[in-house]
């Protein structure tokens, strides 16, 4: 059995991972990434970048239409065959041939096979014909393997061979009609792009949509989806799923009543891929969630952790489930490990500066819907919960120079909530179309702690969406006001 010594060894290549690659290898560390599917991950292939192909194709359409003169011209509906064609080209039809060619060029080695820890510092790779080789780490060893859907224990439904969120990405064609089991992103965003693509789809959430956000975020998107022909039923669950004698999945509902569709996608949430990942040979629990401090050490008691040295980013450490947060994280525990590998301590500058603390508070979220819901940092319930003394700002964006510009009937909102007490802002959300773009003003002046009295001067564009800052300062108070 072949052994090989590096300074790094990553388990899992998607995007956080080659983040962590990058970041070391740049430093003359020797890294290696070990990979069971494709380099680049579930963003790269299954989720973010196919999702978004196949929303754009409507929300562009809807857009013409709201612009009296270019909806005059549009005389279809979305070209599905085509928008499938324009997710293959995106996603390089799941080949990771230009990923493996970065990696490459920088030097990172790349071993295909399953990972499993074997010991300190120690990770023993199974290829696809059985043949084992064992990689052991100088330094560190950091687990990228994301997570993935949870199926959720409903009578029948793991016999009716339900879709996941990589089935709605990766689907070869439309069905004609589309069950979602979900309310979050996911489910959102899937019944967005299939009902643009000609299916007819229905949602069933337990609560309401997009828990956790700013409450009317989730209503406005229920108002979009309803507006395209989705029905949302809120406050539902499937209690049973069959396949029917003609082929179609019908679920029965809690409260009575059923829904048939050509096929269900299950969307109520994440586990972590960390089930034959080998953590009993160091002290964890198989299926858990890796904790980690903000430098991204996984956290545990068994002496086997002692040393510092195995890390995780990404999704499997729970911390944030997003792509861009993960690469936040991967990019923190890369400059942390080869801090540490030269005996550095991280506490000091340039080290401290990059130790991951902006995924407590300031987490920055876009959901593409039609129309779109973009936040960062607290909601005013979260605001509240951590026992802020807050002030919120709400601003009706249609009233904007730039919404009216942008869409002869615009509808979206925004909201911000100040403390009150530091004179700075905890949260911010917008929703409607293009709102995406003012995000990460918010973000900077969250995490910036920019004061309100700043804020003033940092004069916005007319006519575009972003003189909504304006707005909601004015909304506030001139300066010395409030």
């Amino acid at each position: 059995m072949p052994t090989d010594t590096y300074d790094l060894i990553l388990i899992g290549g998607g995007s956080s991972a080659e983040n962590v690659a990058d970041r070391v290898a740049r430093a003359g560390l020797s890294t290696v990434i070990i990979e069971s599917e494709l380099v680049g991950g579930e963003c790269s292939y299954w989720a973010c970048m196919p999702s978004k192909a196949l929303i754009r194709s409507g929300t562009a359409l809807s857009a013409a239409r709201r612009v009296g003169g270019a909806a005059e011209a549009v005389t279809g509906t979305p070209d599905a065959r085509a928008a499938l064609r324009r997710r293959d080209t995106i996603v390089h039809d799941w080949s990771d041939d230009s990923q493996v060619k970065w990696l490459e060029s920088t030097g990172i080695r790349l071993v295909r096979g399953h990972g499993r820890l074997s010991g300190v510092r120690e990770v023993t790779v199974t290829a696809d014909d059985g043949t084992t080789r064992v990689l052991t780490a100088r330094h560190a060893v950091a687990v990228g393997t994301g997570s993935a859907a949870l199926l959720p224990e409903i009578p029948g439904l793991a016999d009716v061979s339900p879709w996941t969120s990589r089935d709605a990405t990766s689907a070869p064609e439309i069905p004609e009609s589309l069950a979602i089991l979900g309310g979050g992103v996911v489910a959102v965003e899937m019944a967005t792009a299939y009902a643009a693509l000609g299916a007819t789809v229905t949602v069933i959430a337990r609560s309401t949509l997009l828990r956790g956000q700013e409450p009317f975020a989730g209503e406005l998107v229920a108002e979009g989806l309803r507006a395209a022909g989705v029905t949302v039923l809120l406050g539902a669950t499937a209690a049973r799923a069959e396949r029917t004698a003609s082929g179609e999945v019908e679920l029965t509902l809690d409260g009575g009543g059923t829904v048939t569709a050509a096929e269900v996608l299950v969307a109520t949430g994440r586990v972590p891929r960390t089930t034959d990942l080998g953590l009993d040979t160091v002290g964890l629990t198989p299926g858990d969630w890796l904790a980690v401090d903000d430098t991204m050490l996984v956290q545990g008691s068994s002496p086997a952790l002692a040393g510092r040295w195995l890390y995780a980013t990404g999704d499997v450490n729970h911390r944030a489930l997003l792509t861009h947060q993960g690469k936040y994280q991967a990019r923190a525990a890369g400059d942390v490990i080869v801090a540490r590998a030269a005996g550095a301590p991280v506490d000091d500058a340039p080290w401290g500066a990059h130790v991951a603390t902006a995924d407590h508070a300031a987490v920055p979220q876009v959901t593409f819907t039609d129309p779109e819901v973009a936040s960062v940092g607290l909601t005013q319930a979260a605001a509240e919960d951590a026992g802020h003394r807050i002030r919120v700002l709400d601003y009706d964006l249609s009233w904007l120079g730039g919404a009216t510009v942008l869409a002869d009937d615009y509808t979206g909102r925004a909201r911000a909530i100040v403390d009150l007490d530091r004179k700075v802002l905890l949260g911010v959300t917008f929703v409607g179309q293009d709102v995406a773009e003012l995000l990460h003003a918010a973000t900077i002046a969250i995490v910036g702690e920019v004061p309100i009295h700043r804020l003033w001067h940092a004069v916005p564009s007319y006519p575009t969406l972003s003189e909504v800052w304006l707005r909601l300062l004015e909304e506030y108070g001139r300066p010395g006001e409030s």
